[in-house]
C-alpha cells in the first residue's frame, strides 16, 4: 500500500498548486477530478470565476439522495510559488516524503481519496461522504466560505484532513478565530522644511495607534494582535498625510472577539486634525471545544486503535482552518486527521512514509463506520447532491 501511495501523493506534489496562480488550480484540478472519475467516485465542480481555481466536490451519494453525511474538507491549493518544486524536488529521504505542498495538504487529500476509492458505490458506507476540495483555504477561503457552510448545513460531522501536529501525529479539537484590524490615518501633507508647521504628519497618529493595538494582547485569555504591515508617506521630505497598518488578531471565542471589536473600534485620534478610519474582520470565527466534539474524537480514536495508533488530542492552536467555519455552525468537526510531518510552509515541508498506512486505515475506518446522530431531519436539499 505505501508505494503506491507514495506514488500518487509524488503526483499530487509534482503539479504544484499555489493559490495566487488560477491556471495552476485549474490544472491541479483537472487531475484531481480525473483521477476521481477513474475510481468510479461522482464529482462535480464549483466554478469561482477567473481568478481562482474550482471547488471539487466528490461523492459516492446515490442520485436524489440528500440524508445528512459526512462532509471531508481538502485543500488542493498551496503557499508555494511555482519553482519551488526545483528548489525542493519531491523525494524520499529515508522516512520522509519531501517536496511543496506534501504535508499542508496533499499527502492528506490522498488518504481521503484512498478511502473513497474502497467506498465509491452508494451504501458502502453507513453515511454518505462529501469530499470538498478547496483552492484558495491559504489565502481565506474567501471564495469557498459559501459553499463550506451550505454543505455543513447538511453534515452530521466534519473531518478535516489538514496536517496531523508534529510529534506525535494529535488532532485538533480547537482553533482561535482569526481576523484582521486595518487602520488608516488622513492628514495634511506639507513640505518638511519650508512649511512643516502647516502639515499633520499621520505617522506620528499611526504611532499611538499602533501602541495602542499591541497593547490589545491578552496572554492570559489567549486575544493576541500584531500588527504586521505599515505603509505611508511619499518622500522624506514630505509630511505625509496617508498612513496605514494591517493587524493580525486572534481570539478564543466569540465573546473574546465582541471585546477586542469594541476596544478597536472605540480608539480615538490624538490629534484632531487627523482622521482615523477603522475596519474589524473576523475572517474564521474560532472552533471551540464542545461535547460534540469529545463524543466524535472518542468515536475516531477507537476508528485510531483499531488502525494500529493512538489519536491523541493537541492543544488549542492559534492557526486557522476551514474547521473554524464547519464548527461555529455547530457541526461536530475534528480537525488535524491527515498526514504525519512537519515544516508546513516551508522548503522541509515532509511527511513520515511509516505512517501512512495506519493513516489510510484510519480514513477507511472513519468513512466506512460513523454513523448517523440521531435527528428527526431528513437532510436538507442541495443543488450539488444528485
Amino acid at each position: 500500500m505505501n508505494d503506491a501511495l507514495i506514488e500518487e501523493i509524488s503526483r499530487w506534489v509534482n503539479i504544484e498548486s499555489p493559490s495566487s496562480d488560477a491556471s495552476a488550480l485549474q490544472k491541479m484540478a483537472e487531475y484531481i477530478a480525473q483521477q476521481a472519475k477513474t475510481n468510479q467516485l461522482k464529482v462535480k465542480r464549483i466554478d469561482y470565476g477567473p481568478n481562482t481555481g474550482p471547488a471539487l466536490h466528490i461523492h459516492n451519494r446515490a442520485k436524489g439522495d440528500i440524508s445528512k453525511g459526512i462532509l471531508v474538507l481538502g485543500h488542493y491549493d498551496t503557499v508555494h510559488p511555482i519553482g519551488t518544486i526545483e528548489a525542493n524536488p519531491c523525494r524520499l529521504e529515508g522516512d520522509k516524503l519531501y517536496g511543496p505542498g506534501v504535508y499542508d495538504m496533499k499527502a492528506g487529500n490522498c488518504l481521503v481519496m484512498h478511502a473513497m476509492q474502497q467506498l465509491a458505490l452508494p451504501g458502502s458506507s453507513k453515511l454518505p461522504i462529501d469530499f470538498l476540495l478547496l483552492p484558495d483555504e491559504e489565502t481565506g477561503s474567501h471564495y469557498s466560505r459559501a459553499s463550506i457552510e451550505s454543505f455543513a448545513a447538511n453534515a452530521n460531522y466534519c473531518l478535516v484532513a489538514e496536517p496531523a501536529r508534529a510529534n506525535g501525529g494529535r488532532c485538533v479539537t480547537s482553533r482561535k478565530g482569526t481576523g484582521t484590524i486595518t487602520l488608516t490615518t488622513h492628514g495634511v501633507a506639507a513640505h518638511a522644511g519650508v512649511a512643516h508647521e502647516k502639515g499633520q504628519n499621520v505617522i506620528l497618529e499611526m504611532a499611538h495607534q499602533v501602541i495602542a493595538l499591541q497593547q490589545m494582547t491578552d496572554y492570559d485569555i489567549g486575544t493576541t494582535v500584531s500588527v504586521g504591515t505599515i505603509t505611508g508617506g511619499t518622500t522624506s521630505n514630505v509630511v505625509p498625510d496617508t498612513c496605514r497598518v494591517i493587524a493580525d488578531f486572534r481570539v478564543t471565542d466569540e465573546k473574546a472577539a465582541k471585546n477586542l471589536k469594541a476596544l478597536v473600534e472605540n480608539l480615538q485620534s490624538k490629534n484632531s486634525q487627523v482622521q482615523l478610519n477603522i475596519q474589524f474582520e473576523l475572517n474564521r470565527p474560532a472552533m471551540v471545544r464542545t461535547a460534540d466534539t469529545e463524543a466524535l474524537l472518542e468515536k475516531c480514536q477507537k476508528f485510531a486503535q483499531k488502525a494500529g495508533f493512538a489519536l491523541k488530542e493537541a492543544p488549542r492552536t492559534g492557526g486557522a482552518s476551514d474547521a473554524n467555519f464547519t464548527a461555529a455552525l455547530g457541526v461536530p468537526t475534528l480537525d488535524g486527521l491527515g498526514a504525519d510531518g512537519d515544516g508546513a510552509h516551508t522548503l522541509n515541508e515532509h511527511i513520515l512514509v511509516s505512517t501512512l498506512a495506519a493513516r489510510a486505515q484510519f480514513w477507511y475506518e472513519m468513512l466506512a463506520q460513523l454513523e448517523p446522530k440521531p435527528t428527526h431531519s431528513t437532510g436538507v436539499f442541495h443543488p450539488m447532491f444528485d
